[in-house]
């Protein structure tokens, strides 16, 4: 433990030490590369300019992979495993070894946030993720690996951060006053699952724009590679959103813009355990989840000055997972003790109500030689989780007050420094339970060295803490302890032009981390974890449309308790993505995509390897009477395989054809 205060004691000082010295400066670009238009053919640009180990999604990825959940969309990023996919009630998110677990749709390491709304539940026994929503609300997801990158917007994201932005009328109509309208229409061969979606984007004029997305998912039950049910029962799930926004004053410097989602979806005699294909002995209940955010911001840039750039936003987030227990669904039902559990579990309703109000600035200005982008803010959080009697769950309130500050330093023609600093407060504590205050300093520091000839190298070292949760209030012994962790990463990059042949273009990014965890609660039997892994990104194209696209993920770790160690259970199988595809023009674009995975044998329950194909093609008119569509033809796992991603509990899906026809008006 001594070694580990001090490890944490050497982190903070290095943090402050680096936020009052002058910073290094941001990388220069190549001289040969200025004035060149660079050609990107690839589906997914490399976050090579920064040191942390981030990967966007955007919109043209999100419309390519017609994916059905945002678990299912996000998991082609290195580090990034989906575990049960087939439904949105079923799947979670795990980043680096943490988020979904066996027992947990989430153990509250990964982060996630709509539109600026912290959103999601804790630790709810046998339900997955927390993020229900439909992908067709967004365009864009940002995937922050690790905790460099994650002290901006909340502690504890031990894993990483998912964030999400909803659609804005400008996307549609250019910034500039009309009105547009868009129709997408999907359908998916396995489980016979269909999509509609229907945005009206209305721009009266260009200072305020409005939009509103009506989206509706039906699901059916999907099969394996060997023709067997992957789910029990089919859902369908409709999605809605409203989003407006207004600038005005001197130079358009004020703006205030007001987002809102909601997403409902309903099963009737469905497994319990979400992740189960047939009844087991938790039984079956009807389940009714929403999902529902709101965010109200306010932002002042003063023309005049580079010193305020002021943002005001309250967010609400609310999720409601109801659920009435299938009388006479399990085999314990009239076994005393188990009978009266399995019931309590099945008529549990979890109800979570998150509201945060943040206010942040962000400062350019030089001091010296030293060029600050400075962002400090200031959070009240409130979370509340209703109290359930009938399944004796742990009802109450979390209060927090935070500060953060960020700055990107910049200095000469090499160097990036990123310093971060939050502190946070909490006040937990429910009727029933006493009230407890815990506290938590949190810091990082990234820096990154340009060449100047495209290549760049980078590290950072983050100390994180994770304060108490409402699911635990009924352990006293947890409410005090925080779950603390240290990551430290280093890193390479490289981006250039004509590297194999004239008007080529190469991007890659490689990321080692090693993170430690200790004084751990979220996982039974357990006191500290230790993982290293390595995440590797890669784009090449060609002039004439040829592109290539490569994601590998590798991962090792250990958990420890009373000096014995074991490997950690959130070990993915090392995982290698590998794209192919050809663009011709804005029209036409066609890929191969090859996904394969290591084996996983010397594991309690192992699985075998395996590589799936999947193939995607988009035809978009540029001009006559079919301008404006967008027509998509996918075939998911090609040679319909049966297999496993390792740590989930049911068979990916086998073969699936999917088309999709829009059209923007």
């Amino acid at each position: 433990m001594t070694q580990r205060l001090h490890g944490r004691a050497m982190l903070l000082c290095s943090v402050a030490f680096a936020t009052a010295m002058p910073a290094w400066a941001q990388e220069n670009t190549p001289a040969e590369m200025l004035g060149t238009i660079w050609l990107n053919n690839s589906k997914r640009e490399v976050q090579t300019g920064t040191a942390t180990a981030e990967t966007v999604v955007d919109q043209e990825e999100m419309e390519d992979r017609q994916a059905s959940t945002i678990a299912e969309l996000i998991d082609s990023v290195p580090g990034v495993n989906l575990i049960n996919g087939s439904s949105p009630s079923g799947s979670g998110i795990n980043i680096r070894g943490f988020g979904a677990n066996s027992a947990y749709g989430s153990d509250q390491k990964v982060g996630i946030i709509v539109d600026g709304a912290s959103v999601g539940g804790e630790e709810l026994y046998r339900i997955g993720t927390q993020l229900y929503t439909d992908p067709e609300l967004y365009k864009e997801v940002t995937v922050v690996r690790g905790t460099a990158g994650t002290f901006e917007y909340g502690s504890g994201m031990i894993g990483g951060l998912v964030k999400l932005e909803t659609k804005d009328a400008s996307d549609f109509t250019g910034g500039e006053p009309g009105f547009r309208a868009r129709q997408t229409l999907q359908y998916s061969s396995n489980g016979d699952e269909a999509v509609s979606s229907t945005i009206l984007a209305w721009q009266p004029t260009e200072s305020f724009e409005l939009l509103g997305n009506y989206t509706y998912r039906s699901y059916g039950v999907p099969v394996d590679g060997s023709g067997d049910d992957i789910t029990s029962e089919g859902a369908d799930m409709p999605s809605w959103a409203l989003k407006g926004k207004y600038t005005f004053g001197q130079d358009s410097s004020h703006s205030l813009s007001l987002s809102l989602a909601d997403t409902q979806t309903q099963e009737d005699d469905v497994p319990y355990n979400s992740r189960a294909i047939v009844t087991d002995y938790f039984g079956n209940v009807n389940r009714d989840i929403r999902n529902q955010t709101a965010v109200l911001t306010y932002g002042y840039d003063d023309p005049e000055s580079d010193l305020v750039n002021l943002t005001a936003q309250l967010s609400y987030a609310w999720q409601d997972i109801e659920s009435e227990y299938v009388e006479g669904s399990s085999p314990y039902e009239g076994t005393p003790g188990l009978g009266d559990t399995v019931r309590a579990l099945g008529d549990a309703d979890n109800t979570y109500e998150t509201t945060k109000l943040t206010v942040k600035n962000q400062s350019l200005f030089d001091t010296g030689g030293v060029g600050h982008d400075l962002r400090v803010g200031v959070e009240r959080i409130r979370k509340v989780r209703s109290d359930n009697p009938d399944a004796s769950a742990s009802g109450g309130t979390d209060w927090r007050w935070a500060l953060f500050a960020v700055d990107d330093m910049q200095i000469g023609e090499h160097w990036t420094v990123t310093p971060a600093l939050r502190y946070e407060t909490q006040t937990i504590g429910g009727d029933d339970y006493q009230t407890d205050h815990n506290e938590a300093l949190m810091g990082g520091v990234t820096a990154r060295y340009a060449f100047g000839n495209g290549w760049a190298i980078s590290g950072s070292a983050s100390y994180n803490e994770s304060l108490p949760i409402l699911d635990d209030l009924g352990t006293p012994a947890y409410m005090t302890r925080s779950e603390k962790s240290e990551t430290y990463e280093i890193g390479a990059s490289y981006e250039g032009l004509d590297v194999i042949t004239g008007g080529d273009r190469l991007a890659l990014k490689l990321n080692v981390y090693d993170t430690t965890v200790w004084d751990v609660t979220s996982y039974s039997g357990v006191d500290s974890v230790k993982l290293q892994g390595a995440e590797l990104e890669a784009a090449y194209s060609l002039q004439n449309g040829f592109y290539v696209d490569l994601g590998v993920n590798a991962m090792r770790g250990k958990s420890f308790q009373a000096g014995d160690d074991e490997d950690w259970g959130g070990i993915p199988a090392d995982t290698a993505r590998l794209t192919l595809g050809k663009r011709w023009g804005e029209e036409y674009d066609a890929s191969w995509e090859i996904v394969a995975a290591s084996d996983m044998d010397d594991w309690s329950t192992p699985t075998p390897g395996y590589a799936v194909h999947n193939l995607r093609t988009t035809w978009k008119p540029q001009d006559g009477a079919l301008e404006g569509t967008e027509m998509r033809f996918g075939v998911e796992n090609l040679f319909d395989r049966e297999y496993r991603q390792h740590l989930s509990e049911n068979n990916a899906p086998g073969r699936t054809f999917k088309v999709t026809l829009a059209k923007t008006f």
